[in-house]
């Protein structure tokens, strides 16, 4: 339980969500799961938020898009604070490309329609495959971006896996 936050069903509270994040959760399987609450955009980056509303890093995942080379795919991959995307290793691997970098944040803006610091898989572009660590999946609130700076979702893990076009990966970050 989180009690720092000010949570509500994410379906009701429309203006808390990037208008492609509220698109994909109504078409989303255990929306009914999915919460939102307001937060002040100034402390939106993961340790500052975790600090100031008591989140354990454990239960705050990142979402961070990559850029695989020289093919220009576009991917997202998910995974918990307490860990770092392996971009070089698995990423490029999954991706099948020569290398892999996070992508600029203007493209990562731009191609999203969420906000910086906010960017969440839930609503990307339907072409982007999204990639969450294994150990994402058993955390039973986590804490991931609403596509706004302002605000962020908590739902399980096991629904954040179920999004159509999740690949569950073992080992996606270290």
């Amino acid at each position: 339980m989180i009690l720092k936050l000010d949570l509500s069903l994410a379906l009701s509270a429309p203006e808390l969500l990037a208008a492609p994040v509220h698109a994909a959760l109504l078409q989303l399987t255990g929306a009914d799961r999915v919460q939102a609450a307001p937060i002040d955009p100034e402390l939106a980056d993961t340790a500052a938020f975790c600090a100031a509303y008591d989140v354990g890093l454990e239960q705050s995942a990142n979402c961070v898009i990559v850029l695989g080379k020289p093919a220009g795919v576009y991917a997202a991959c998910v995974i918990l604070a307490t860990t770092r995307a392996d971009v070089n290793g698995a990423v490029r691997r999954l991706l099948g490309t020569r290398k892999a970098s996070f992508a600029p944040m203007d493209d990562a803006v731009g191609l999203t329609g969420m906000e910086y610091g906010g960017i969440t898989p839930i609503g990307l572009p339907a072409d982007w495959p999204v990639y969450v660590d294994s150990r994402v999946v058993p955390v039973e609130s986590a804490v991931i971006g609403s596509g706004r700076r302002a605000s962020k979702i908590v739902l399980p893990g096991a629904v954040l896996a179920s999004i159509p076009g999740v690949t569950v990966v073992e080992g996606l970050a270290l």
